[in-house]
């Protein structure tokens, strides 16, 4: 079997990137595998071109829906019909269907939340799975940069599910992440496929700025000097939606906000306009561009600094997948270190809180399962919590039998705060440095540099300035304009040729 002619038939590439060949050939021989490649490397080729070989149900368990919707499009837009994707937004009736249908399926997205359910696992149990794909792997460790609870589940869902063929993907994961993200699979003997961290054709920058107002006023600068389309990302909605509207009060027309707040719809559509081209700047938080299949990102600008540094990577290396020469400007002030601070600190619980619900579920002789929805309302309102604190009570307090208790709650909650704060530190000190920057992104990730790099990073002596110099000319593609997002959906959504629904 010759895999090159397989990805030129069936994917139209001629070469495979680093790392995607091995992997491929580690499933294909029947080897549970782990793979970190760098974003924007193909991670998802690394299931499709198996799946159709292999020939049997691939499940896919990914943590957003953004994430798994942008992936089944990709794979209809090249002619495959037998996708499912599994989450809330399907009806009573749809679910139904999809049920029955189950094993007719080719590829089956679904959300840790939705292997929760037995009824669920019990369904998949009477299909032939071929492979079971953890996309976003890191999300299972405890000391991975984006711990979910909800990704604690898996290892057991493998075992109820036989144990198929495991892969599990990430593209920022440090070594300790990585034996973490094993053990919690209980997978046994796995190849280990790690591709370097280094994007050799993204810039690194770093700039320091005085004020808020030199801040806007940078961005409208590099905004406008800057051919090609670009992210710039905040870790506030608010300040994401204020930037949006600055910038297109002073002539950047193709512009928009994106976040978890907005309608799924309006979300769904400002990612199409930004991949066909109908908008140059994104506004965003760090949700979008997961999955987004969008080559010709030139730069990424980060408004407010990331809390980690696998996070960092994660958001930079959404530009310049078409291996051109892209850029990312990390815009930083003193004192920015407070937000991310601040946000880390909402991620769980804190003791006052853990004793008030633990309290109130002893009292009310209840588990977080058997609560109500209005019950479940009170907790949210009285003991002022966030969702992603109610999904941790969820998780940990859900079996009377096997509770989480409260000295080992807090002890738990104490311990993953210390380190996210020693993270913090560690980005923080990388921003302050005075050595080559992507020096300090390999030593991180416990990685040599192999060769040097022309256009690197601002202590290399690379500003802005220089990248305009050696930027090839991108073309920017004009996109129709349609009078509201809701008209423009629909537009997306119905079949240009016939006039009727996909």
């Amino acid at each position: 079997m010759n895999l090159n002619t397989v990805l030129k038939d069936k994917f139209g590439f001629d070469n495979f990137r680093p790392g995607q060949h091995e992997v491929i050939e580690s499933l294909l021989e029947g080897t549970h595998t782990l793979a970190m490649l760098p974003t924007g490397s193909g991670k998802s080729l690394c299931y499709q071109l198996p799946a159709y070989l292999i020939n049997k149900t691939a499940i896919i368990v990914s943590p957003l829906l953004s994430l798994m919707q942008d992936q089944a499009d990709q794979l209809k837009m090249r002619g495959e019909k037998s996708v499912l994707t599994l989450n809330s937004f399907l009806t009573a009736y749809q679910k139904k269907q999809a049920f029955e249908r189950l094993q007719t399926y080719r590829f089956i997205f679904l959300s840790p939340e939705m292997l929760g359910l037995e009824s669920v696992i019990q369904s998949l149990r009477k299909i032939d799975i071929g492979l079971f794909v953890i996309d976003e792997a890191h999300c299972i460790s405890q000391w991975g940069y984006d711990f979910r609870p909800d990704y604690l589940n898996l290892g057991e869902v493998r075992r109820k599910l036989s144990n198929p063929l495991t892969l599990a993907l990430t593209a920022t994961a440090t070594k300790e992440v990585r034996q973490d993200i094993i053990r919690k699979l209980n997978i046994s003997q796995p190849k280990e496929i790690v591709s370097s961290v280094d994007r050799e054709n993204i810039a690194i920058l770093v700039e320091n700025i005085y004020s808020y107002e030199e801040k806007l006023a940078r961005v409208l600068s590099l905004v406008r000097e800057f051919p090609g389309s670009g992210i710039i990302y905040f870790s506030s909605k608010k300040v994401a939606e204020a930037v949006s509207g600055f910038l297109q009060e002073n002539g950047v027309g193709s512009v928009n906000y994106y976040h978890g707040g907005m309608e799924q719809e309006q979300r769904m559509l400002i990612q199409q306009q930004f991949i066909l081209g109908q908008l140059k700047i994104i506004c965003a938080t760090s949700a979008f561009g997961m999955g987004v299949n969008k080559a010709d990102v030139r730069f990424v600008i980060h408004f407010h600094m990331p809390s980690t540094m696998e996070s960092y990577l994660q958001e930079i290396g959404r530009a310049g997948r078409d291996q051109k020469q892209s850029v990312a400007i990390l815009l930083y002030s003193e004192g920015d270190e407070g937000l991310p601070l601040h946000l880390m600190e909402q991620q769980l619980p804190t003791d006052h809180q853990i004793e008030a619900v633990c309290s109130f579920l002893n009292e009310a002789k209840r588990s977080m399962a058997d609560l109500s929805l209005s019950e479940k309302e009170h907790l949210l309102q009285s003991f002022s919590l966030n969702d992603i604190q109610f999904r941790f009570f969820t998780q940990f307090l859900t079996d009377d039998d096997s509770p989480l208790h409260r000295t080992r709650m807090k002890d738990y909650c104490h311990t993953r705060k210390m380190q996210n704060q020693a993270k913090l530190n560690v980005f923080l000190n990388w921003i302050h440095t005075k050595i080559c920057r992507r020096l300090g992104i390999l030593h991180y990730f416990e990685e040599e540099q192999r060769k040097g790099n022309d256009v690197c990073c601002d202590r290399c002596g690379i500003d802005a300035k220089n990248i305009l110099d050696v930027w090839p000319a991108v073309k920017e593609q004009q996109g129709n304009s349609y009078s509201t997002w809701k008209q423009e959906l629909a537009f997306i959504l119905l079949d240009k040729d016939n006039g009727h629904e996909k």
